[in-house]
């Protein structure tokens, strides 16, 4: 299926790994040009801006002024911004409860998964206003439904993005500008299964091992595994397509392996 990306000038935040590197790399194929923000690169961020088609631009997203310099930054080399993805974001299991989390943890939670999409879409939006056309896709989590006192401050952070995302699509519609955004469940990335990571620092408090966690998360799901990035890549460029998503904006899809079973 032609999706109708080529020669589109997309932002991804947090592409370096994970889901944002999936995104990246599926655009790059689909012939998109990528600007990649990230606070560092990473030997396969540094192969897709081989060929010129993606650029990686080093920028803390989390500070007040990095979500512009990105924009900013994409502007200055293309001109325009036809797609915003973002993806930047990060989890820390709250093993000991609810009362042992701190203004400076729930703050960090905040900037990192809500207040980061919120400035890089309010750089992005003036030009995507003036061309009259643009694409936003944000990156929350079925923790933005499916509450858990192990994820407490990251979940009302997704919340609000995915609250956010429908209040954008009302604004903006009319601009012809469509803003979604995905709910993954556990997938197979670092932020779930590598050190450090969700799975290790259950297992920690649990007394447990970081696979028996992994495989315990994984069974929840009806196909019994971890969606992998690559499949969320997919469905962002589903929705970041006019060509094929043209009359989809304010949606939250899913893509869980049926982890979540609650209707809505």
């Amino acid at each position: 299926m032609d999706l109708g990306l080529d020669g589109k000038v997309a932002v991804v935040t947090g592409a370096s790994k994970g889901i944002g590197l999936a995104i990246a790399a599926a655009l790059v194929a689909e012939g998109a040009h990528v600007i990649a923000g990230a606070r560092s690169s990473s030997p396969e961020l540094d192969a897709l801006t081989e060929d010129g088609r993606a650029r990686a631009v080093a920028v803390d997203l989390g500070t007040v002024d990095g979500p512009g310099r990105l924009v900013d930054a994409a502007l200055a080399d293309r001109g325009r911004i036809d797609i915003l993805i973002n993806n930047v974001g990060s989890v820390t299991p709250r093993t000991t409860g609810f009362l042992l989390v701190t203004d400076d943890q729930w703050a960090h939670s905040i900037t990192l998964n809500f207040l980061a999409a919120v400035r890089t879409t309010r750089a992005a939006l003036p030009a995507m206003l003036t061309a009259g056309r643009g694409s936003v896709v944000n990156t929350a989590s079925v923790n933005a439904t499916l509450p858990d006192p192990t994820v407490i401050d990251y979940g009302a952070a997704k919340a609000a993005l995915v609250n956010l995302t429908k209040a954008l699509s009302k604004e903006f519609g009319p601009h012809g500008i469509r803003v979604n955004s995905i709910s993954p469940g556990p997938v197979a990335t670092d932020l779930w299964l590598g050190a450090g990571g969700v799975a290790e620092a259950i297992a920690a408090t649990a007394g447990a091992t970081a696979g028996s966690v992994a495989d315990a998360a994984a069974a929840q799901a009806v196909t019994g595994r971890f969606t992998r990035p690559e499949e969320v890549a997919d469905l962002a460029l589903f929705l970041a397509s006019d060509h094929v998503a043209g009359n989809v904006t304010g949606a939250n899809v899913t893509i869980d392996g049926g982890f979540t079973t609650e209707t809505h």
